[in-house]
């Protein structure tokens, strides 16, 4: 079976770097399963430079909700990342879908998958509380699922300044 790696850490940590990097190193070719919607010319602007960062080896497969299925639809390909997991929770959240229920399927779905699975997320809980009602309910949920992909995680990483830091 494959292995789970997950790549934790705060807003411009290094994450997406330090998760590109030992995913190519998991195979020559790469699948990035990305989250993000571009939904302003702010955001359109982040995916173009993720996008410009990465070269030949990489075969995008955008999917804002449907990641499980994405792991199953590209799986036997190559190794994958899946880039980001809070955005996804957010995706969820917005459609009104049940993010419990879809992190619980996320976790079952890891262990089965044949190719390695790198999965970037961010640490939301080193902050303050949040001051409205939504934001809490976002934190809780991102602090909630980054515990349970953990778990299943065989690996967890925490970038600090770009710099991994192993954590399990």
């Amino acid at each position: 079976m494959g292995k789970t790696i997950l790549i934790t850490g705060g807003a411009r940590s290094g994450k997406s770097g330090i998760a590109e990097t030992k995913t190519l190193g998991l195979g020559p070719r790469a699948i990035y399963i990305a989250t993000a919607e571009a939904h302003d010319s702010e955001m359109s602007d982040r995916i173009a430079t993720h996008q410009a960062r990465r070269g030949d080896e990489w075969v995008t497969h955008a999917e804002p909700l449907d990641v499980v299925g994405a792991l199953k639809a590209t799986d036997g390909q190559g190794p994958r990342l899946l880039d980001c997991l809070t955005l996804w929770l957010s995706n969820l959240m917005f459609a009104g879908r049940d993010w419990q229920m879809a992190g619980r399927d996320l976790v079952t779905a890891l262990p089965l998958q044949s190719d390695p699975v790198v999965i970037v997320t961010n640490e939301v809980g080193g902050g303050i509380v949040p001051e409205n009602k939504l934001a809490r309910e976002f934190r809780d949920a991102a602090g909630l699922l980054n515990q349970w992909v953990a778990a299943e995680a065989d690996e967890v990483w925490l970038a600090v300044a770009g710099l991994p830091l192993k954590v399990k």
